[in-house]
């Protein structure tokens, strides 16, 4: 299921505790972990490539990242898949992170197809990520939390994937 800018802006209000900045009062590591390696299996297995990945990024609200080859994809520009800590987010980017203005820029500027960046959403809803477009991710951040000590602008991606 497909969520609105409207319910996911209420998730990520509702994900926000100003007291957990780098991860929710009931964070399972090691489900965490298990979740991502099945979401890198599942990518090389879409891809049919093997997929860099980092994960268990310390001081930061994000879990990790998966990184598709340039190779793998219908346009040549690697996809990078971020993971966060909070509520299974998720957020997938062409080349990297702010590197487009969202998904839609990158499809629109040929650097990435509509069928890849397909596969991977599918991927992240049948796994259980919700998967957050960059658009709504770096609006300016609309919550309780002390965001002004890690950015000089807040976004939701500093609060759910920016370093604390």
């Amino acid at each position: 299921m497909t969520m609105s800018e409207t319910e996911l802006l209420a998730l990520l209000r509702e994900l926000d505790d100003p007291e957990r900045m780098e991860r929710p009062l009931r964070y399972d590591r090691a489900a965490a972990g298990v979740a991502f390696s099945g979401l890198v299996s599942r990518l090389e297995a879409d891809f049919g490539v093997l997929c860099e990945s980092e994960r268990d990024t310390q001081n930061s609200s994000e879990y990790g990242r998966i990184h598709v080859p340039a190779d793998a994809t219908i346009c040549g520009t690697r996809i990078v898949v971020c993971v966060s800590k909070f509520g299974s987010l998720a957020e997938v980017c062409a080349d990297n992170p702010g590197a487009f203005l969202g998904t839609d820029e990158a499809c629109e500027e040929g650097a990435l197809d509509p069928a890849d960046l397909a596969t991977v959403e599918r991927a992240l809803a049948e796994l259980g990520y919700v998967s957050v477009p960059e658009e709504l991710l770096e609006s300016d951040y609309e919550g309780p939390s002390t965001l002004g000590y890690f950015a000089a602008r807040p976004t939701w991606w500093t609060r759910f994937f920016g370093s604390m």
